[in-house]
């Protein structure tokens, strides 16, 4: 009686399981099953019983089906869970996920399978996965779609910032009318640039392709440079800066560049946000073993706390409504994702009327300091001087827009006499001039109308001719990963477009100066 009510206890148990119970024997053969089974697979259970289980499953998967539902050792913890394919009596297929358990009885150890129907999760890992890759081509679509953008409007700001540099550095100088009308358009023109290169930081960091380099940097110098920096700003608003000494050399652990803009942008927010006459405070602390914190107080207006939950979202500038002070509300996004971006932390403290606390958190770090960086070759060559016997040199211009090689032109009439400018509207042209000519410099952009910037660079470096000629990049293709390509590829600099003339110039000098050493050895081509 005892065993009677057991069993009937037991199937009663197995009839209210949300899922197809099947119970099979050391041969395979099903022993028992409930009503779920019957739903599940469109079988009467008097189809079922007695039959090798393998009939649930698919033909080809019959076999193997029937040895793994028989393999009572391979389940003895009935912890498993295995995404199989179940077969209906209507002989459609369906996926099924499968977990299996020994089942101790006085005729032997059987086989309990507890088999669930996983359509509808697989649909919509399905959708998941199609929704993933239409963000990530979406997204892909966005960072092409600014790359352009950037470009193209990269393109004709060159000629006019190029040209206003121009008229601006002339002899005679310009009338006082003349001076402030041209201080208005590069005002605005290196504030357009600003925009432009605040989008492309950021979709450079949403679309995952900034690379970091994280070094060992010393924190009390990078400090200093950017208060250098932000310093005819803090004058310029009547803020007082105040930086504390340390006496304690931490290195933290950081891309030197990238932390560099990150701490500028919060300095350069805690100015321009101030008041006339406020302060500006930094201050360290260590809130855990092994991190650093960097605190930027303020005694600007403060925020009030409904608005902080806003500050890091893109584009939202607050107080913009009433506040002249220019910007596209990209900055703190930037900044906050490039810090975390280095594993670190930033946060804000906000009181109305008070002022308002930034922090950075960062990782210290142990070892020696990584060195500034001087990969430009421009950093450790002395500029060439020019006197009025100096021998003329060549140098070659690879461009298709009229307007960036007039500007070219009338830079090199302005300041180098002694260069002799020739020029090339595509890149195969280039490439026939370089070993016909010879020139000293090539001047080169990317984005020309047959091969590339990229391309004719590798075929220049490869021909032997041509391989000792020192080649400048000149391109409005301006994010990162386009800059690291084009060194990879051989160009001896790469400059953005708009020109800065200062840095152009000095470029310039570079690469006469190392093709005056290169020439040395490798001599003309007859």
């Amino acid at each position: 009686v005892e065993r009677l009510a057991s069993e009937a206890k037991f199937r009663a148990l197995l009839e209210s399981a949300p899922d197809a119970m099947v119970i099979v024997d050391q041969h395979s053969n099903v022993v028992l099953a409930n009503a779920q089974t019957e739903r599940l697979f469109g079988y009467p259970r008097e189809e079922i019983l007695g039959q090798q289980v393998g009939m649930l499953m698919p033909a080809l998967f019959q076999g193997g089906y029937e040895d793994y539902f028989a393999t009572p050792g391979a389940h003895a913890m009935g912890t498993g869970l295995e995404q199989l394919l179940g077969y209906r009596k209507d002989g459609s297929e369906f996926p099924i996920e499968v977990s299996l358990s020994p089942l101790a009885t006085e005729k032997g150890t059987l086989i309990c399978s507890a088999v669930r129907d996983i359509t509808e999760r697989k649909h919509a890992e399905s959708e998941l996965k199609k929704a993933k890759l239409a963000a990530e081509k979406a997204n892909q679509a966005k960072s092409d779609f600014l790359s352009s953008m950037s470009h193209e409007l990269r393109t004709p700001l060159n000629a006019v910032l190029g040209f206003a540099q121009i008229i601006e550095s002339e002899d005679p100088p310009p009338t006082p009318s003349q001076q402030q009308c041209l201080n208005e358009i590069l005002k605005a023109g290196w504030y357009l640039l600003d925009l432009i290169n605040e989008i492309l930081d950021l979709a450079q960091v949403e679309s995952g392709k900034l690379v970091l380099s994280l070094q060992p940097i010393a924190l009390t110098a990078i400090m200093q440079e950017c208060l250098t920096m932000i310093d005819p700003q803090a004058k310029k608003h009547g803020v007082q800066v105040t930086l504390p000494e340390l006496d304690i050399n931490y290195l933290v652990q950081a891309d030197r560049t990238r932390l560099k803009q990150a701490l500028l942008n919060l300095l350069s927010n805690a100015i321009k946000y101030n008041k006339k006459g406020g302060s500006v405070v930094v201050s360290y602390a260590e809130p855990a073993p092994g991190r650093i914190g960097i605190a930027i107080e303020d005694t600007g207006a403060g925020l009030p706390p409904e608005k902080l939950a806003q500050l890091f979202q893109p584009f939202n500038r607050l107080g913009q409504e009433s506040n002249t002070v220019k910007g596209t509300g990209i900055g703190l996004v930037v900044c906050k994702r490039l810090v975390e971006l280095m594993g670190g932390k930033v946060g804000v403290q906000s009181t109305v009327g008070q002022g308002s606390v930034f922090w950075i958190e960062l990782n210290l770090t142990k070892g020696t300091e990584a060195p500034a960086d001087t990969s430009e070759p421009v950093a450790t060559l002395p500029l060439l001087e020019i006197h009025a016997d100096a021998p003329v040199r060549t140098l070659l211009y690879v461009e298709d827009n009229r307007g960036n090689l007039k500007l070219v032109e009338e830079l090199l009439n302005a300041r180098r006499p002694d260069i002799r400018l020739l020029s090339a509207t595509n890149g195969k042209h280039g490439l026939e001039v370089a070993r016909t000519a010879q020139p000293d410099v090539i001047l080169m952009d990317i984005n020309l109308p047959d091969i590339s910037g990229i391309e004719a660079v590798i075929l220049l470096r490869a021909d032997a001719a041509t391989a000792h000629i020192p080649v400048v990049a000149l391109s409005a293709n301006a994010m990162q990963s386009d800059i690291q390509h084009g060194l990879e590829a051989g160009f001896f600099r790469y400059l953005t477009k708009p020109i800065k003339i200062n840095e152009f110039m000095e470029a310039l000098d570079g690469a006469l100066q190392f093709a005056q050493a290169a020439s040395a050895e490798v001599p003309k081509q007859e």
